[in-house]
């Protein structure tokens, strides 16, 4: 009988794939999984496609099938969907178990020749996976090692599914005009839904597209602390969770032989070890702090000049700091969104990857089924204009069904196949902004503008890969600290003057942004920027305080070190562990300072074209083939330090992020 889900098909069939389909699929695909992982450990041989390419045409339908189920509960989270998982969790981790702790693999991984540098990476990663998932612990140790698996992957689950559920729970109607005083008419709309935006009533939440742009701009202080409130204490349940993951994690790192998770996660990232994690933190807090502290003590002194009496409170100083930077650089987060309209942003984001690494893309909408009305689905073509690589782009917020943040996914990775042809990646890129308007107007703050540049930078890793096998292709096999490479350094041509004139354009009379607009955007780039470093220094010193020694009380912990890189930005009663989805419930756990290590990488990348000069187009475009030859081609086949020294000739400084940042 045929089935989404077996096999899933070059482009999956999203509207097909129900969970009742699911149900139906997943025990063929585990049964044809576990029997097809039988037979080769009795008739594998030390070769490529004896052993690898087999284990992995093996698992492959399985895996495809699984990641398409954890995407549609990622982008149409239900009931029914989590029931399928809950089901299918255990026998899932189960079988990778099954499989990562195979000796005759783990042999065979070892003995296997590796004929060039990309396979003998995959190798190595085959090795020490194997090693990690306890390969070599004895039957009762292993045996406990898998419990724990089991557990954390459940406990990873409940803990997103109970910061949707607290998302989507909390909303605030409001009946009064006065209550909404300050807020841009385009928020106001979205507040509204059918209703008259000026008449309301207007439903406030939570959820990422609308909290952020109403703490900057209501003036009803109440609601401000009430949404603060309510964001900061969500999900209470997930304390105990978080106990139980911390505790789980120890456990498991002194199994294999770890002094702490943290340096079992190091173990297959950049970074050789805590102190040198600790060491780019507090050099880069060294950098940053002053500066912060001087920021506060200019938005108290600016906020008092306007009248405001009292201690600026975590509730005011989002608003505040949006007041001070429209005085300072004489524009409003409103008046600069007229010119973002999602649409022809897109567009100008596709011809900056055109200008920069000889590519173009072109709507394929029709090609493949989606998930939702408001995905597009998009084909990469390159120079020549061969078809490379395809994407789904889902950008609008849905909080009843879909994450919160923004995020990349691959559904499936460049490979050379043994007749010939080439498998051609598959990525998704997913936004939660603001829906259009009623008059389809998607107009973007500026942040979301960045947000959706970084995760395009994502999947142009992803997509524009030239290596040939699937397991280091696109952004398989890069380190978890060095993966943010190409997504921030994509952020940076958000403020270059070339590419932001390409798609800013009124969204009424189409004309293009001021040019002294621009240049006052250019100026407020580094507004608060040491503040907003030390925001991103505090997370990861919590994330890697927690991994390196597990403390009895963990709010306690992050209490302290909030106050120490952060103070004065938190009600007593927070709990923002309890929503700390990337460290309990995505991949960042004892990596989230992955997001500085790589913005020191980032940041000198992109000061190769600085110093070519950002208006020299021929340079401009010389570099981005280089970068694109480099970070993009090269995907994990290369050590990303290699892969750096590639391009710049030389390792990264610091030097360039303090200089971009406006703290040296």
């Amino acid at each position: 009988m045929k089935n989404a889900f077996y096999p899933v098909a070059e482009f999956p069939d999203f509207p097909a794939m129900t969970p009742e389909a699911a149900h139906e699929a997943m025990p063929r695909l585990l049964a044809d999984a576990k029997a097809a992982v039988d037979a080769l450990e009795e008739r594998a041989t030390p070769t490529w496609d004896g052993f690898v390419r087999a284990l992995d045409l093996s698992t492959r339908p399985l895996w495809e099938a699984w990641g398409c189920i954890m995407h549609l509960l990622s982008v149409a989270n239900s009931e029914p969907w989590r029931k399928v998982q809950e089901k299918y969790q255990q026998d899932i981790v189960t079988f990778a178990l099954r499989v990562g702790q195979s000796k005759k693999f783990y042999e065979l991984a070892k003995q296997t020749p590796a004929e060039t540098p990309a396979r003998k990476r995959i190798l190595a990663k085959m090795v020490r996976s194997a090693e990690l998932a306890g390969v070599a612990l004895p039957p009762e140790k292993q045996k406990r090692f898998n419990e724990m698996q089991a557990e954390l992957a459940q406990l990873s689950n409940d803990f997103r599914n109970s910061v949707i559920d607290a998302t989507k729970a909390f909303k605030l109607v409001l009946t009064n005009p006065a209550e909404i005083e300050g807020l841009p008419a385009h928020l106001k709309a979205m507040l509204a839904g059918k209703e008259d935006p000026e008449k309301g009533p207007w439903t406030v939440t939570i959820e990422d597209a609308v909290y952020m742009p109403f703490m900057k701009h209501s003036r009803n202080r109440p609601v401000r602390e009430a949404l603060l409130r309510a964001r900061a204490t969500r999900a209470p349940e997930n304390a105990e969770r978080i106990d139980r993951i911390l505790a789980l994690r120890k456990e498991q790192a002194a199994l294999l032989g770890f002094a702490s998770y943290a340096d079992l996660s190091l173990a297959e990232k950049c970074a050789p070890s805590v102190a040198a994690v600790d060491k780019m933190i507090a050099d880069l807090a060294e950098a940053s702090k002053p500066v912060a502290e001087r920021e506060e003590t200019e938005l108290s002194k600016f906020a008092a000049a306007e009248g405001f009496a009292g201690t600026l409170q975590p509730w005011d100083r989002a608003f505040w700091a949006e007041r001070r930077r429209e005085k300072m650089y004489s524009y409003s987060e409103e008046e600069l969104s007229q010119y973002f309209n999602m649409p022809v942003v897109l567009n100008g984001l596709f011809k900056l990857a055109e200008r920069l690494f000889g590519i173009a893309i072109e709507p394929a909408d029709w090609t493949a089924p989606v998930w939702h009305k408001d995905v597009r689905f998009f084909r990469v073509y390159d120079e020549s204009h061969a078809p490379v690589a395809h994407f789904y782009f889902d950008p609008y917020s849905r909080p009843e069904t879909k994450s919160g943040g923004a995020w990349m996914n691959e559904f499936r990775s460049r490979e050379l196949n043994p007749d010939g042809t080439v498998t051609k990646p598959l990525a998704v890129v997913c936004c939660n902004q603001a829906l259009p308007d009623a008059e389809g107007r998607a107009l973007m703050r500026f942040s979301e503008v960045e947000t959706l540049f970084h995760e395009f930078g994502h999947a142009l890793q992803h997509m524009l890969t030239k290596v040939d096998d699937a397991g280091a292709s696109g952004i398989n096999l890069v380190e978890w600290d060095a993966v943010e490479v190409a997504s921030q350094f994509m952020e940076n041509w958000c403020l270059d003057v070339a590419t932001v004139k390409s798609f800013a354009r009124h969204v009424e009379t189409n004309e293009a942004i001021p040019a002294e607009l621009l240049e006052r955007v250019r100026a407020a780039k580094n507004y608060r920027a040491a503040t907003a470093s030390m925001r991103q220094l505090a997370f990861a010193t919590l994330d890697m305080r927690l991994h390196v020694s597990p403390p009895a009380d963990p709010n306690a912990l992050k209490d302290r070190i909030f106050q120490d890189f952060t103070p004065g930005t938190t009600v007593p009663e927070d709990r923002f562990l309890n929503a700390f989805t990337h460290i309990f419930a995505g991949g960042y756990a004892a990596g989230y300072y992955g997001y500085k290590w790589s913005e020191v990488m980032s940041a000198d990348v992109f000061g190769a074209f600085e110093e070519a000069g950002l208006d020299d187009e021929a340079a401009v475009r010389r570099i981005g083939r280089q970068y694109r030859d480099t970070f993009l081609a090269l995907g994990g086949s290369v050590d990303p330090m290699e892969v750096f020294r590639r391009f710049r000739g030389r390792a990264p400084t610091i030097d360039a992020l303090l200089r971009q940042t406006g703290l040296r």
